[in-house]
């Protein structure tokens, strides 16, 4: 059965108390599915349904059909019939219920834990909403429509996915038998229009002398790695931190997802690949970080380090691409130290972990650590110089470090991104870059 058939036959009173519209409007959308499904080829429904969007032509015989049912209907007010012409051309063009969540700026994160439950997150707070889908197969039929375009699948032999929309946005998507609670798509937004430094000073994210000495650092090629947990915002500071690399180098960007949107003419961006429908054809993130060495790079940024490309990307670091930059998944600057060793070893290398504790110390310069606070805000706490080693141990000091002052009356975290006062000890590498520091961002509190 089509899917728009399933969608005309379910009118349950649960459905009807979720969406909160009126009978009338549930019995007119049946009636318009139905016409649809009779009216509409049904190959041109699956081309639609299967992500190829549909030809012009046959967007405007939806139309058409659409509004011409409206202008036959009565006893629905103009705000249902707008909703009702608004679902149907989702259902069919767009990707069904949570296509207005994606269409809403205000909306970051879009989070379906099954059919009947649809999260958001929403300047920093997670919302449930009154979307709901059809069934199971809804879902899995959106989330395939998200998928196919890209050439890849979700089924039971291959149960997750990760892939993203035609804006960039990051979706991932899991389902049964893994996900128990039926399929769940997740969706990180892509902003249309990016942050700027601008923005995170506003937000309270970065501090104006913070700005200006990270910049000063970009600028004389230190390599920074900027650190946090899940949904701290870690991307979308990678992002703003890349506008500072001047336009005239060549920049190689590697991703899982592309999601790094860099504003400079001369950017070369690699996406790994997964396996084929026959599990053959895989092309992971570390194949793409050591070919990118014999890509002329002046500067590789990379999306995120999760395992043995670490390894690759601290050889990089030392061998002439100073000024790269990536992320790590840890919960302070020290633990993203014990997080590179270990990922480091994952690469299948018997180092001894002195020397991998050497490669750190000389290739990283700079963790910029981020977090996500309670009250939803991202708020960078600790800027970290490492300084060399002490026998077997990395040495680091903070320059920046984040002042909280409490919350106020609306639980809004309260402080300030502050210099530590100290100088940082590689001061040479401002001098030989020919880049001025600005030491008033360093004056301390």
């Amino acid at each position: 059965m089509s899917l728009l058939k399933r969608l005309a036959g379910r009118s349950s009173e649960e459905q009807r108390e979720k969406v909160q519209v009126s009978g009338a409007f549930r019995a007119a959308q049946r009636r318009l599915l139905v016409r649809l499904a009779e009216e509409v080829d049904p190959k041109d429904l699956g081309a639609a349904e299967g992500g190829h969007q549909g030809s012009a032509d046959l967007r405007k015989k939806v139309v058409r059909i659409v509004d011409s049912f409206l202008a036959e209907s009565a006893g629905l007010s103009a705000a249902e019939q707008e909703r009702l012409r608004e679902e149907v051309l989702n259902e069919v063009f767009g990707y069904g219920p949570i296509q207005p969540l994606i269409d809403d700026e205000s909306v970051s994160e879009v989070m379906v834990n099954g059919p009947d439950v649809v999260y958001v997150e929403r300047r920093g707070r997670i919302e449930l909403t009154d979307v709901v889908f059809a069934d199971d197969e809804h879902v899995k039929r959106i989330l395939d429509r998200i998928v196919s375009p890209l050439g890849r699948r979700i089924d039971e032999s291959s149960p997750m996915v990760d892939a993203r929309l035609p804006d960039g946005s990051r979706v991932n998507g899991i389902i049964p038998p893994l996900a128990l609670e039926g399929p769940t798509i997740t969706i990180r937004k892509f902003r249309k229009t990016p942050l700027t430094t601008a923005d995170l000073i506003t937000y309270g994210t970065l501090s104006e002398e913070a700005v200006a000495f990270i910049r000063a650092a970009v600028e004389a090629r230190f390599n920074v790695v900027i650190v946090g947990g899940t949904g701290s915002g870690k991307t979308t500071l990678l992002n703003v931190l890349s506008g500072f690399i001047p336009e005239n180098e060549r920049i190689l960007t590697v991703e899982d997802a592309a999601e790094l949107k860099l504003q400079q003419p001369h950017v070369v961006r690699l996406e790994a690949r997964p396996a084929n429908i026959e599990g053959k054809g895989s092309i992971p993130i570390r194949s793409l970080v050591k070919n990118s060495l014999r890509m002329r790079p002046d500067r590789i940024i990379v999306g995120e380090c999760r395992g043995g490309e670490a390894f690759d990307m601290l050889q990089a670091m030392n061998t002439g691409h100073d000024g790269s930059m990536t992320t790590i998944h840890a919960n302070s600057a020290r633990d993203a130290l014990a997080r590179m060793e270990s990922m480091v070893m994952m690469s299948g290398l018997e180092l001894p972990l002195k020397a991998i504790r050497d490669q750190i110390a000389s290739a990283v310069d700079l963790l910029v650590y981020q977090e996500r606070l309670r009250d939803g805000t991202r708020r960078v706490m600790t800027v970290t110089e490492i300084t060399g080693m002490e026998g077997e141990i990395i040495q680091t000091q903070d320059l920046f470090h984040f002042d909280h002052q409490g919350f106020d009356d609306r639980g809004r975290s309260r402080g300030r991104l502050r210099s530590t006062g100290i100088q940082p000890k590689n001061l040479a590498k401002f001098e030989l870059a020919g880049v001025d520091l600005p030491t008033d961002s360093l004056a301390g509190r």
